[in-house]
């Protein structure tokens, strides 16, 4: 038998470009080398992190999150002098200056925008697609899938709710087999609860254009998040990241997921509490659902920037439990690459 001549790293080579092809359609939509979307996270996503995914072969996206327009206009002057890579803008839905928000984005030459938070008004639909812009949305169901793409969506991200922060009812698992296999309209990227690159495959195989990752990406070195923040993170395992609970279905709590801690705990005493002075008569129905609604009031920026771990609102998803340490985004998403490259690898040998 003649000596095998091929060269060692030659199936890691052909992984990677088959790799290259499954994601091949969500890169050219993004305009980057891999089909890897930050996920838009309020505080966290801002133009240093937005910036290094861009930069190493990403795709950033700043989450406009309470910013006036004047505040998101700086930002997106502020990531394009850190990038010449694209990156796109989070806008939520029922943001008061929506309408004012898109035409920043568009004066500011933004290529993909992202609206997220419902299903978006007529009219930001209309402005984003007449800027040229590429236009992104959440699809939390297939039937709505499908109406976005009717209104004119280029994109859809479907996220599940093993995703940190304000989550949907559905996992990933299901929505993906919902979804993935009856629209193909679009690209379709997936979200909640990726840490590693075999299941970026796993999905791309399905059908995904690619997958937004946003916990694992709050935890890298160029995240603008206190270092107690990160160091939650790389402690936490995937069951510490719970959505909070509701007490009394007559006062509804939008779930959110977060490690529990002590702010976790008093907001369970602070529902029991409101409840009981709303059933002696001491509120009406409306206070008891703003004292409710207020507790969380400014306890993310206390978690990410000030670092008060207990008391404010440590958003993340189920993936936490693969943080085990605080990378360069360089190195995450190398690493995730790496892993799907290696995946597709081993099973050719």
């Amino acid at each position: 038998m003649p000596p095998d001549t091929t060269p060692p790293n030659a199936g890691l080579l052909a992984a990677r470009a088959k790799l290259d092809r499954l994601w091949a359609r969500g890169a050219e939509f993004l305009g980057c080398r891999y089909a890897i979307m930050g996920g838009a996270m309020t505080w966290v996503s801002e133009r240093h992190l937005v910036a290094a995914i861009s930069n190493a072969g990403g795709f950033g996206v700043i989450a406009c999150g309470a910013m006036n327009p004047d505040q998101l206009a700086a930002e997106i002057a502020a990531t394009q002098a850190l990038t010449d890579k694209p990156f796109g803008v989070n806008l939520i839905t029922m943001h008061p200056e929506l309408d004012a928000l898109v035409r920043v984005c568009i004066a500011g030459r933004v290529g993909h925008v992202v609206l997220a938070g419902g299903i978006p008004p007529g009219g930001a639909v209309r402005a984003v697609k007449d800027s040229g812009a590429r236009l992104i949305c959440f699809a939390p169901a297939l039937v709505l899938a499908r109406r976005l793409v009717r209104a004119g969506a280029d994109a859809l991200v479907i996220e599940g709710s093993e995703a940190g922060g304000h989550i949907g009812p559905v996992s990933l698992t299901v929505l993906a087999q919902e979804i993935l296999p009856a629209l193909r309209e679009v690209p379709v990227f997936v979200a909640g609860g990726i840490g590693r690159g075999e299941a970026i495959l796993a999905f791309l195989e399905m059908g995904a254009a690619g997958a937004q990752i946003g916990t694992r990406f709050a935890a890298a070195e160029e995240s603008i998040a206190h270092a107690r923040f990160k160091e939650a993170f790389v402690r936490a395992a995937a069951r510490d990241a719970l959505p909070s609970v509701q007490l009394d279905e007559r006062f509804p709590v939008i779930p959110v997921r977060g490690l529990a801690n002590a702010g976790t705990r008093r907001f369970l005493e602070h529902q029991a509490d409101t409840v009981r002075r709303f059933q002696s008569g001491e509120l009406t129905r409306e206070a008891a659902q703003l004292a409710i609604e207020h507790f969380w009031a400014g306890a993310l920026r206390r978690a990410v920037i000030e670092g008060d771990v207990e008391q404010g609102s440590v958003m993340a998803g189920q993936s936490v439990g693969m943080v085990t340490s605080v990378q360069p985004t360089a190195a995450i998403i190398a690493e995730l690459v790496g892993q799907a490259a290696g995946a597709l690898a081993a099973r050719d040998r």
